[in-house]
């Protein structure tokens, strides 16, 4: 079995309530990501993260001992958070139904302004701290790639997909429903609307089930 059938095929866990230092936590994250995208990576400082937080630089680190672990943290909650959501489905739906709500919200995710900043942030930082740019690509785009995938594997399984390498074909199904992407994120078009994302994600899961369809047997 694959490394992405058995992740796609993982339960998630009821998780305890949060507790203070889970939530001090949480706070330092969110004010974290403000100043990250107001200042960007390299300009952002441990002491500007504590003041905005309300204390001190010594409790920030009780947290996180640099603001490269700070921003690492950051990534790869949110990130984590994003992919997971993205295709957290039921498998029991023709193959076009699972497509669409898995591209309807991959595009909805990764249009929103939050996404948009952080993956301006990591391209901006990448050439200098390219391990950045590796925990970002391993916390998000993968996690959401290797359930896709893992969710080919058990649809060719069900003989409904016929696919030669299900982990190239998760990367071209993402590809074809984040056509528009660069635009968005050079600022140079607007968030689709949800009838642009639906018309979009509709034409990219014709495209697949044309190439990756299971074809009637003759």
């Amino acid at each position: 079995m694959s490394t992405a059938t058995v992740q796609y095929g993982q339960k998630q866990m009821d998780t305890p309530p949060p507790t203070r230092k889970d939530l001090k936590r949480e706070a330092i994250l969110s004010v974290a990501a403000e100043v990250f995208f107001e200042d960007g990576y390299q300009a952002a400082s441990m002491s500007e993260i504590a003041a905005r937080v309300g204390g001190s630089k010594g409790t920030l680190y009780n947290y996180f001992d640099s603001k490269e672990a700070l921003f690492e943290a950051h990534v790869r909650e949110s990130c984590g958070k994003i992919g997971a959501m993205i295709v957290d489905f039921s498998d029991d739906r023709p193959v076009p139904e699972v497509l669409r709500q898995v591209g309807e919200r991959y595009l909805d995710r990764i249009y929103s302004d939050f996404a948009i900043r952080t993956y301006q942030v990591i391209v901006a930082e990448c050439r200098r701290t390219p391990q950045l740019a590796r925990i970002f690509f391993e916390a998000g785009p993968r996690v959401g790639h290797d359930r896709l995938a893992g969710y080919f594997e058990l649809a060719m399984a069900r003989g409904e997909l016929e696919i030669a390498d299900c982990d190239e074909a998760a990367w071209q199904f993402f590809g074809l429903c984040r056509i528009h992407h660069m635009e968005a994120t050079l600022g140079i078009t607007p968030k689709l609307t949800s009838a642009e994302a639906a018309r979009q994600v509709d034409w990219a899961v014709e495209m697949f089930m044309m190439r990756y369809g299971a074809k009637p047997a003759a």
